[in-house]
């Protein structure tokens, strides 16, 4: 069935070409009401008989929920076409524009993969004794409470809660399972007649808790903290602050989900091989410690994990891909708009890509200041850090000029302006910019005030990996270009080997993680593939004679493609029987290094040029031979035994 899109011009104070929009994107759109969310409610309900129905207003989706509970339907799916498009000071016909934001409406997306996380409600608060014991009054009716204190002076004559004295030496986990360590600790002991009296103090001590309430006013006890779900954190001197986190505690019992925002696929990972490190481009960008080294690959803990993005966006091999939601889906969006852009007549389209925060500025600026030029399309991300330069270089082959990054107050700054440099590096200077301001006038003001470059001239949209993307967008891009020089670190580039220095022992080629190196079976050569090559570093530091080294750059030859030879040399003849092994300058090399050593003299140094037959046939054969014995005792037989005896 063909949706039908609900229109509203809000009193009249922006245009809706409804059937433009019809033409453009082959959907039914019924042409607008004023005031669909009051004085129109009647036209509202009626649409509600249509299971397709999209209502284009988010501002009043509450409305239209309560009026689908009220006739016991579903509620209806919305789409902001006012804020984003139909609010602007640019006089531009808003048609293309609003076309390609309904084209994105309309894909189909999968549910978030999320993990239950069940929480007893066991909470630990830390801080001063008039503080911690306050939280713990207020939320021990809602609450498992225990409260940790350091002075043994403090504890309450009270058993409504757990209080224990001790100092806590770490803590780790995160909502739901944190894990802490304490020294010193003492227990209550609840009997006697006075005071309270404590146990014995006991260092090590561990405990398990839900929920981490730290009002010491100290260092956070996690990097990230307010990345950290179930630990909540507040100034004991800020009574407001303290108010909120103890209300939030309060509601931190039952089963909640975890979305896991991204998939890993340890065999692809580039961070280890043979205890030699490589790439650790997720372990430097990971705020908030969820990413360990797991011996040859990284592991990533789905309870710490925030869903920033950034591992993804600097992954070079798709070891890591963020999933909330998919890469493709996001590739599929930039280009599903561009097309739908240029389709209904628009030209040089520019993409804003923002995150929740932004989105709240776009409205802002669209009900009080310019609101956004008709050519810049906004496209909302769950994470913003999970738009690298892959989805950037596939947004501009797709047809947009320029690509815009608007990132929010938690968005990880350095890692955005990596990929924005190397996005730039492949597309062009000034394809790619990062608008890092709060303010939605400065936002507006900053997109009215920027020119849009000259788009790709004929619009491509490649599907794969994001390598695969990367490499057939810069194409379309640069058709008459070679090669493009890159940044260091970039993930694109060629191997250089330093032939005189290089030993041909395939060190490097055993470690390669992408395939990348090769050797061939019937001669001494390593070979090349420059489009598998993750520069991660791994070739580099295992080789022993240092004959490595790097030149990041983009190949957009069909050589990239193939396997292309490093280096190569005649292989070493048996001196024995004549047959091929190994490399001649190594066989020499080795010979020249042990020619004066002892245990190398006389033929013992011919045999390091005898193959592996020859080898074990002259050890065999020498004097000193190892495996050589004496005489084997004669095998005693039955005639042995009764001989022996007939002799008694």
């Amino acid at each position: 069935m063909v949706k039908s899109l609900i229109t509203c011009d809000c009193l009249g104070t922006q245009t809706i070409d409804a059937r433009g929009l019809s033409d453009a994107t082959g959907l039914d759109v019924r042409p607008p009401c004023s005031a669909l969310c009051t004085t129109q409610l009647a036209q509202a309900e009626a649409a509600l008989s249509d299971p397709e129905a999209v209502f284009c207003c988010t501002q009043e989706a509450r409305v239209f929920e309560e009026l689908a509970e009220g006739l016991d339907r579903p509620a209806p799916p919305v789409l902001d076409l006012r804020d984003r498009a139909g609010w602007s000071d640019d006089t531009v016909p808003k048609l293309p524009k609003m076309s390609a934001l309904i084209a994105d409406a309309m894909l189909p997306s999968e549910p978030e993969k999320t993990l239950d996380v069940i929480s007893e409600g066991l909470c630990l608060i830390l801080g001063p004794a008039e503080v911690a014991l306050g939280a713990a009054t207020q939320l021990k009716d809602h609450l498992g409470v225990t409260v940790l204190i350091e002075d043994g002076s403090d504890v309450p004559d009270t058993r409504d809660f757990d209080v224990v004295v001790g100092k806590l030496r770490r803590a780790s986990g995160a909502f739901g399972g944190f894990d802490v360590v304490i020294d010193a600790l003492q227990q209550v002991n609840p009997g006697g007649r006075g005071a309270f009296t404590l146990a014995d103090p006991q260092d090590g001590a561990r405990s398990q808790c839900d929920i981490i309430l730290d009002l010491r006013g100290d260092t956070p006890l996690f990097p990230a903290h307010e990345k950290r779900d179930g630990y909540l954190r507040a100034e004991p001197g800020h009574a407001p602050g303290v108010a909120a986190a103890i209300l939030a505690a309060s509601h931190l019992t039952g089963t909640f989900e975890k979305t896991l925002y991204v998939k890993t696929t340890p065999l692809l990972c580039a961070h280890s091989r043979a205890e030699q490190t490589g790439c650790t481009n997720c372990l430097d960008l990971c705020p908030t410690g969820a990413i360990t080294s797991a011996g040859e690959h990284v592991a990533i803990d789905p309870m710490i994990c925030a869903g920033c993005g950034a591992c993804s966006a600097a992954c070079p091999s798709g070891a890591i891909i963020y999933d909330a939601p998919a890469v493709d889906l996001t590739m599929r969006r930039v280009q599903t708009m561009a097309k739908a852009f240029l389709d209904a007549g628009g030209t040089s389209p520019r993409l804003l890509v923002h995150d929740t925060h932004g989105a709240e500025m776009v409205r802002l600026s669209a009900r009080h200041g310019r609101g956004l030029p008709a050519d810049v399309v906004p496209l909302e991300m769950t994470a913003i850090g999970a738009f690298g330069h892959a989805e950037a270089v596939a947004a501009l082959a797709a047809g947009f000029a320029s690509v815009t990054l608007l990132p929010g107050p938690k968005a990880d700054i350095p890692a955005l302006e990596t990929q924005v440099a190397l996005t730039n590096a492949i597309t062009g200077e000034g394809k790619a910019a990062l608008l890092d301001t709060p303010d939605p006038d400065a936002m507006s003001d900053a997109l009215y005030g920027a020119e849009a470059p000259a788009p790709v001239t004929t619009p491509v949209r490649p599907m794969g990996t994001r390598r695969q993307i990367t490499r057939q967008a810069a194409k379309a891009l640069h058709p008459d270009t070679d090669s493009i020089a890159l940044p260091d670190g970039a993930p694109y580039g060629a191997v250089l080997v330093d032939t005189n220095a290089c030993t041909l022992c395939l060190s490097c080629v055993s470690l390669c993680p992408s395939g990348a190196l090769g050797d061939n079976s019937d001669k001494p050569q390593l070979r090349f593939q420059e489009d598998a090559c993750l520069q991660c570093g791994l070739c580099a530091n295992i080789c022993p004679e240092d004959a490595i080294t790097y030149e990041p750059r983009l190949d957009l030859t069909d050589a990239a493609l193939r396997q292309e030879v490093l280096n190569e040399e005649e292989p070493f003849p048996c001196i024995e029987c004549g047959a091929l092994f190994g490399s001649k300058s190594a066989i020499d090399r080795i010979t020249d290094k042990l020619k004066d050593h002892a245990m190398f003299s006389g033929d013992k140094l011919r045999m390091i040029q005898m193959c592996d037959n020859c080898r074990v046939t002259a050890q065999f054969h020498a004097d000193d031979n190892p495996f050589q014995g004496g005489e084997r005792p004669r095998v005693r037989t039955t005639d042995d035994y009764l001989s022996k005896r007939r002799d008694h």
